[in-house]
């Protein structure tokens, strides 16, 4: 189980939602990513409940929406650790890496499955050390 996921287990789910969401959405925007790559990395949502938590209200999380999240948030912490400034964190997941064939780990994350955010977030977990 993630750490973030231990965390919201036993929270109403309702304040776990509102929380998750609302950190979703900072981290994405700091990243500058558009709606519809926020879209994917929540799993393909309809839009309808989308545009809802963007809202801050819509349907409580299902356990695979809160693990995507999770992902999210591990990777922004990460990203955090590695470099000296959010600007560079914060410009990473767009740029080029061999060590993802040349792609952008934002490439790699919008492949649209949990293993996707899953490889990145232990990329860069091995980073850290």
């Amino acid at each position: 189980m993630l750490a973030n996921e231990e965390l919201f287990r036993e929270k109403d789910p309702r304040l776990v939602t509102n929380t998750a969401m609302n950190v979703f959405f900072r981290i994405t925007s700091a990243w500058g990513l558009k709606p519809q790559e926020q879209k994917v990395l929540l799993g393909d949502p309809p839009n309808s409940t989308f545009y809802k938590w963007r809202n801050g209200e819509g349907p409580v999380l299902s356990r695979d929406t809160l693990e995507r999240v999770s992902y999210v948030m591990g990777i922004y912490k990460a990203l955090r650790v590695l470099f000296p400034t959010e600007e560079q964190a914060n410009a990473w997941p767009r740029k080029p890496n061999s060590d993802f064939a040349d792609q952008s780990a934002l490439t790699v994350m919008l492949g649209g499955s949990i293993t996707n955010l899953a490889d990145v977030r232990r990329y860069l977990d091995g980073m850290r050390g």
